[in-house]
């Protein structure tokens, strides 16, 4: 992620210091099976940054746009999910818990774009109150042998074969 590598020469001279950055960070190709960030869509990183005696730590925000399906109607969704930073930055790191200092600069690239990953939903839901599908597009049979509508986005389904030597319940 271009533009998160930042110089913390001046910042490690005192150790105790502070630096804050804030600013728009690209998220462009971020996504899980049922996410994904928008394109074109920034987040956004509110962070300070702390010198220490052997390294600087990372704590803050990281604000992720995101769009999906709903899991129960399937219409798309959006919202924007708010990560929390923690993170240590060591010149010698001993465990993989610690980051390394690239000599006086530090990359938040890879740790921005973890934090975007994790904080996409895996499933995520248009509104505590969606319902799932629209019963009048999609009515329900009577059981009088009447033909139900099936919804189109679920056609996937029909596909599914189970063990060829099981009856299948359904036919």
């Amino acid at each position: 992620m271009a533009g998160l590598r930042v110089g913390v020469a001046d910042l490690r001279r005192h150790p105790g210091q502070r630096q804050a950055i804030e600013r728009d960070v690209e998220l462009d190709g971020v996504e899980v099976s049922t996410a994904a960030v928008p394109s074109g869509s920034p987040g956004h990183l509110d962070v300070v940054l702390e010198s220490l005696s052997d390294g600087v730590t990372v704590s803050g925000r990281l604000s992720v746009p995101w769009e999906g399906p709903c899991r129960r109607c399937l219409e798309q969704t959006s919202g924007v999910e708010v990560v929390e930073l923690r993170e240590v930055f060591s010149d010698s790191p001993v465990d993989d818990d610690l980051l390394s200092i690239d000599g006086d600069v530090i990359d938040l690239g890879p740790v921005v774009r973890d934090a975007a990953v994790l904080a996409l939903p895996v499933a995520p839901l248009c509104g505590e109150d969606c319902l799932g599908p629209d019963p009048d597009h999609f009515p329900v049979g009577t059981g009088d042998g009447a033909e139900r509508a099936v919804d189109p986005r679920w056609s996937a389904l029909d596909e599914l074969r189970f063990d060829p030597g099981v009856p299948d319940p359904l036919e």
